[in-house]
């Protein structure tokens, strides 16, 4: 089912299955900045990571002396939220622990994803309540495509990502296997700007970590649309493209991919998030569209 919300500027689709975001429309120029989800070159268009960030080692983890599977970015993506609250500018998704994952993640929970707009922007909050008597271990994080070039007559190459702030940081590489290597890379040094260009994601993704900037903007020198993304409270990001699509991947984090050399067990898995019974979690970002 697709749900849509509008307001005078915006129109915004999202799927209730992965609760996934599929469009949004600025109506005063007909402008769409989602990708289309081509499935030729990647289906996706904004898939929701939970309860797991890239991958793990062995795409399993150990928990209480037990040995469990989850795939890359977790099941919820793949998994049909039920919408529960909602108006004309703003809705509310939810998914609830089952027996099926309760086979591979043994924990009570529930996710929250709500989409409210605001203005020219977008803001999606995800919630994490902890139904369960035991400490909840979890990663989640958002996986938006935005369209490159938003415009007809300019190029991929045309487009950068601005950082709010002057970053000294290097980037992370990822194992063939997805895993976190141990030695991390150059890349930005006294710069705030990536010029986006074919080659950029050939390694994979761009992964960086604790970052001073909290915002990033696409933007191009010959147009004036673009957009604003916003991601505060989220320690790690990572931007990517498949080849060949028409897209760039900003990826707010909390959570990451296991580091080659981890132990699997999820208790001591770098970034992982712990909700203590009854407790709930909350990190909102927000896309400001130009």
């Amino acid at each position: 089912m697709l749900v849509t919300l509008e307001n005078h500027l915006l129109s915004v689709g999202i799927k209730t299955k992965g609760a996934e975001l599929c469009s949004i429309v600025r109506k005063d120029c007909s402008l769409e900045y989602i990708w289309s989800g081509d499935p030729a070159i990647w289906g996706k268009t904004s898939p929701v990571l939970f309860p797991i960030v890239g991958s793990l080692k062995d795409n399993s983890y150990i928990y209480n002396g037990q040995r469990y599977t989850l795939s890359r970015h977790g099941f919820a993506r793949d998994a049909e939220f039920a919408l529960v609250e909602g108006d004309a500018s703003r809705a509310v998704f939810v998914l609830r622990d089952s027996p099926a994952s309760l086979k591979n993640y043994p924990f009570h929970f529930d996710l929250y994803l709500k989409y409210e707009l605001d203005g020219d922007s977008l803001v999606v909050t995800y919630e994490v309540m902890n139904t369960g008597p035991a400490v909840l271990y979890f990663s989640i994080g958002g996986h938006p495509a935005f369209r490159v070039p938003l415009v007809e007559g300019i190029s991929y190459e045309d487009y950068y990502l601005q950082f709010e702030t002057t970053e000294n940081a290097p980037r992370w590489p990822i194992s063939a296997d997805g895993l976190i290597q141990p030695l991390a890379e150059s890349f930005l040094n006294h710069r705030d700007r990536i010029e986006l260009s074919r080659n950029l994601f050939e390694k994979d993704a761009l992964v960086f970590k604790h970052l001073l900037s909290t915002k990033v903007s696409l933007r191009a020198a010959s147009n004036n649309h673009g957009l604003d993304f916003h991601f505060n409270g989220f320690p790690y990001l990572g931007l990517w493209a498949a080849k060949g699509g028409d897209f760039v991947c900003i990826e707010p984090w909390c959570g990451i991919a296991d580091a080659v050399g981890h132990d699997q067990l999820l208790a001591e898995k770098e970034g992982i998030e712990t909700l203590p019974s009854g407790q709930h979690w909350r990190r909102q970002w927000r896309v400001s569209c130009f």
